[in-house]
């Protein structure tokens, strides 16, 4: 084969194949054009590849196919605008939407836990009942506060956020059944009553709070939000309102899915905290500072990116055009 005179012959084909896959937008015939084209180009790089295959004309002829297919099937927008998109709409209107559910979960979780250890700080009996008075030393000297200094902080931050995101998971994942989340939060709510009542009754409930302030504040909301969402996956299929139960589900599943993946990078953050800023030289009030500052702007990502989202109609419920069918439903 005349590799010169082939490219001749096709050379106006695929200049305007090139020209139409650079176009964001195309009119009907121009779509045609470009399908009829782009498979018209693909035979040709088939034989230019079988009879005369020139290494140059081969990869030019490559990536525009390529291009054409992309641009017949349909392109999706570049990672970093999904990325983007997530953060600014999905997920905070996830968050804004589920919120009454969370802000329920954290306030009987604050309740459980004060109730816990205000009952353990003041009855001898409940503390004995708790652990030995050789355990409960070993905890108030050495074993609370070393437990954030025992691991190299790299390794202590991943360990504490695999753990964090796996409650958090839980929560979600078992929300279709309502009563498991519900064990998992009052169960975290009394473990920390419990540790909290026994430093108070030896009167180390500021190490307590020094400790658990800077890096709990972020990482107990994290864990409210996967409550809330949880349960709010629950009450969907209890009281799915006009839609049916399984496009409730399908729903607020995909919804909960949004929150899953936004919590590990909430959880990521509070880990980094628990690792390298709780055990710190840093006085207590900086410590604590810096928690209430990275709850303050979570708060504040919520109320205001999540509201603003909301209000445009978002839900943290994948694009329309992502659903997928479903079946038609009788009136």
């Amino acid at each position: 084969m005349d590799l010169d005179a082939y490219v001749t012959v096709h050379r106006d084909e695929w200049a305007r194949l090139e020209s139409l896959t650079k176009r964001r937008r195309l009119t009907g015939e121009q779509a045609d054009e470009l399908i009829a084209l782009y498979q018209r180009v693909a035979t040709q790089l088939s034989v230019v590849q079988s009879a005369a295959p020139d290494p140059a004309l081969v990869a030019r002829l490559s990536t525009l196919v390529a291009r054409g297919r992309a641009a017949a099937t349909g392109s999706h927008d570049p990672a970093w605008r999904d990325v983007a998109r997530f953060f600014v709409q999905t997920f905070p209107a996830a968050l804004y939407r589920t919120r009454r559910w969370w802000g329920l979960a954290a306030l009987a979780s604050v309740a459980v836990g004060v109730g816990v250890g205000w009952w353990v700080a003041s009855d001898p009996q409940a503390q004995a009942a708790v652990a030995s008075p050789a355990q409960v030393k070993a905890l108030v000297q050495n074993d609370f506060a070393s437990y954030y200094s025992e691991y190299a902080a790299g390794s202590f931050a991943a360990k504490v956020w695999t753990n964090n995101a796996w409650v958090a998971a839980l929560c979600i994942a078992a929300g279709v059944l309502g009563l498991p989340v519900v064990y998992v939060v009052l169960n975290n709510a009394v473990n920390v009553g419990l540790v909290g009542g026994l430093m108070a009754a030896n009167g180390r409930l500021d190490l307590f709070f020094g400790l658990i302030l800077p890096h709990g504040l972020l990482e107990l909301t994290a864990v409210f939000v996967a409550a809330g969402t949880g349960l709010r996956l629950f009450w969907a299929w209890v009281d799915p309102g006009p839609r049916t139960r399984a496009q409730a589900l399908g729903a607020e599943g995909r919804a909960a899915a949004s929150v899953v993946l936004g919590l590990v990078v909430v959880l990521a953050v509070s880990g980094v905290i628990e690792a390298f800023v709780t055990p710190s030289p840093l006085p207590t009030w900086a410590r604590i500072g810096i928690g209430g500052l990275a709850e303050a702007l979570f708060l504040t990502y919520v109320f205001t990116l999540g509201r603003r989202a909301a209000r445009a109609g978002l839900t943290g419920d994948l694009d329309a055009d992502l659903v997928g069918d479903t079946l038609p439903v009788a009136g």
